[in-house]
C-alpha cells in the first residue's frame, strides 16, 4: 500500500527549486529622471514658463494691433515700468497702497475672528453671522464708497472702511465653515486629552479648520487688493500721496498708456508675489506639513 502511495506522489523537480534571497543584499531599483522630468517637477519654473507664453501672446497681439495708444506692447510696458520704478516714484506709490491694504486687511481679520468665535459659541452668534453675510456679502465694496466719503471724508479711513467690508464676509464664511466642519472624532480626542478653552481651540479646532481658514485668507486678500485699487481710482490721493490706483488714473489722463499698463503690471506682480511667497510659505509649513493637502 505504501509503495502504491509513493508511486502516486509527484516526482521531485529540482529545476524548480529556488534558493531564498537575502533581502539585506537587494538593491533599490531606481529609474533616473530625464532632464525634462526634473525641470517639469519644479513648480516655479512651470509658472515662469506660463508667464513667458502669456508675454509672447501679449507682444504678438500688440504687434498686430499696432496702436500703442490703445494697447502698448509688452516690451514698451516693461520699459515704462522700469522708468517709473527708477524715476517715477512707482515704488513709493506701491508702498502707500500696501500700507493701507495691510491696515484694512488686519482689521477685517480681527473682526472676522470675533464674529466667527461668537458664531461657533452661541446660537445667536450663528444666526447673526448668517444674517449679516446674507445681507452684506453680495454687496460690492466699491458701492460703499459714497457712504465712506460721507462718513469719513477723503483719506485713509474711507479706504480702510471699504477694505474691511471686502475682507470681513468671505473670511467669516470660510472660517465658520471650517470650524463647523471639524469632525466629532477630533473633538472627542481633544476632550479625552483634557483640552479645554484656548488649548482646545488652538490644538484641535484651528489646525483642523485651517485649510478653510487659509482659503478664506486668500480670497479676502484678493478681494481687498482689487477693492483698494478701485477705491484709489475713485478718490485717489490720501494724506497727500496717492497709491497705485492714483498712479494709473494720472497716467490715463495724460494718455501715457504704457505707464497705465505698467501700473497694472505692478498690481499683478504684487498679487503673484503674495500668493506664491507669503501664502505658499504658510501652506507648506501648515496644511502640507500636517498631511491635510497634497
Amino acid at each position: 500500500m505504501n509503495n502504491k502511495k509513493d508511486s502516486l506522489s509527484p516526482a521531485a523537480r529540482p529545476e524548480f527549486t529556488r534558493d531564498m534571497l537575502d533581502a539585506s543584499k537587494a538593491g533599490e531599483i531606481k529609474q533616473p529622471l530625464t532632464l525634462w522630468e526634473r525641470i517639469s517637477n519644479i513648480n516655479a519654473l512651470r509658472k515662469i514658463f506660463i508667464l513667458f507664453i502669456l508675454a509672447l501672446m501679449w507682444q504678438a497681439y500688440a504687434a498686430r494691433v499696432e496702436n500703442p495708444l490703445m494697447f502698448p506692447s509688452f516690451t514698451s510696458t516693461v520699459t515704462a515700468f522700469w522708468d517709473a520704478l527708477i524715476h517715477g516714484g512707482l515704488l513709493s506709490r506701491a508702498g502707500v497702497s500696501i500700507k493701507v491694504l495691510l491696515l484694512g486687511y488686519a482689521a477685517g481679520i480681527v473682526i472676522a475672528a470675533i464674529l466667527t468665535t461668537l458664531a461657533i459659541s452661541t446660537r445667536f452668534g450663528s444666526d447673526l453671522l448668517e444674517t449679516l453675510t446674507a445681507m452684506f456679502n453680495p454687496l460690492p465694496a466699491i458701492a460703499l464708497l459714497p457712504l465712506a466719503l460721507l462718513w469719513f471724508g477723503l483719506g485713509i479711513k474711507s479706504m480702510i472702511f471699504v477694505l474691511i467690508h471686502a475682507v470681513l464676509w468671505p473670511l467669516s464664511l470660510n472660517m465658520h465653515s471650517g470650524f463647523t466642519g471639524v469632525s466629532q472624532t477630533l473633538r472627542m480626542v481633544g476632550r479625552n486629552y483634557g483640552l479645554t478653552g484656548l488649548r482646545y481651540v488652538f490644538k484641535i479646532l484651528i489646525p483642523a479648520a485651517f485649510p478653510s481658514i487659509l482659503t478664506g485668507l486668500k480670497v479676502a486678500w484678493a478681494f481687498a487688493w482689487r477693492t483698494l485699487i478701485a477705491a484709489e481710482l475713485v478718490f485717489g490721493v490720501s494724506s497727500g500721496s496717492g497709491g497705485l490706483g492714483w498712479f494709473i488714473y494720472e497716467n490715463k489722463n495724460e494718455l501715457e498708456i504704457a505707464y497705465v499698463f505698467a501700473g497694472l503690471l505692478t498690481v499683478i506682480i504684487i498679487g503673484i508675489g503674495v500668493e506664491n511667497i507669503v501664502f505658499r510659505a504658510i501652506e507648506v509649513r501648515t496644511v502640507r506639513k500636517w498631511g491635510m493637502q497634497q
